[in-house]
């Protein structure tokens, strides 16, 4: 989850703005963190862990066998 929250910090005010320090990108970052913590929202799981660790699984078994289907 913690990967959504830094796209939408990026989506949402880094790749809007221009920063000419790392002073500003911080006050940037802080601006957007202390709006976006007036009126927080949970992020909500929509799948159980169980489909989540399926749909590893799966896609991990089409990488191996892509994997060694190029090294044969």
């Amino acid at each position: 989850m913690v990967e959504r929250f830094f796209r939408d910090i990026t989506t949402e005010r880094l790749r809007r703005g221009v920063f000419t320090s790392v002073p500003e990108l911080i006050a940037a970052i802080d601006e957007y963190l202390a709006h976006h913590n007036t009126k927080p929202k949970p992020f909500i799981w929509t799948r159980s862990a169980r489909d989540i660790l399926q749909k590893v699984i799966r896609a991990n078994q089409r990488l191996s066998s892509k994997q060694n289907g190029t090294l044969h």
